[in-house]
């Protein structure tokens, strides 16, 4: 697991030993960067249940103006800041005015919520539970009452092929889908208010 573009490139991220964490394999994850856009310059990301910072750190990479972590496993947010650490991200890397990043340490449900009381609002978030926990439908339907989402944001749901998403949740609607190998993208994005 590495770094694929941009300020890291080739960086090399730590993991856990077996299948506790399932990270996103470089080739899924240079495939959705291939998709959202390789430069990410300006761009607001969440990386819901961030594992180990694998995607939120190469949207930083990319350029991305501010990464939001959601990990409440405490050894995933260990090994969060030690990838950050690798790629120069860390604390002692960067003054604490120009950390573009932090990390949540709470559920996805909640962390929604918190984010939305501080006033977020994301260009793109990256959905990616536990593929066996079934926690799509709370987080989407999360997202879609909330006001973290502009009509222009993109909600990128990875989910094991055979796992059928909704069409709908509440006001997001999936655009397409996108295969690759056992693993599914599916891209979703606000309905527009009628005029």
């Amino acid at each position: 697991m590495r770094v694929i573009a941009g300020k890291a490139k080739g960086t090399k991220l730590a993991s856990f030993k077996g299948d506790r964490i399932r990270p996103t394999l470089d080739r899924v994850k240079e495939s959705f960067f291939n998709i959202v856009g390789p430069d990410l310059v300006g761009v607001v990301f969440l990386d819901l249940f961030a594992g180990t910072g694998n995607m939120g750190i190469e949207a930083l990479s990319r350029g991305a103006e501010k990464v939001v972590f959601v990990e409440n496993d405490h050894r995933a947010q260990s090994l969060i800041y030690s990838n950050l650490e690798r790629c120069h991200f860390g604390p002692e890397d960067i003054d604490s005015a120009q950390k573009n990043w932090v990390l949540l340490k709470y559920d996805a449900v909640h962390a929604l919520h918190m984010l939305e009381e501080r006033g977020y609002r994301f260009d793109i978030v990256y959905v990616d539970p536990p593929f066996a926990e079934n926690l799509y439908e709370p987080c989407l339907a999360a997202l879609s009452a909330s006001r973290l989402l502009t009509e222009s944001s993109q909600v990128v749901v990875e989910h094991y092929h055979k796992t059928v998403l909704e069409k709908k949740y509440g006001t997001l609607v999936r655009q397409r889908e996108r295969r690759l190998g056992d693993s599914c993208f599916s891209f979703y994005q606000k309905a527009p208010k009628p005029k």
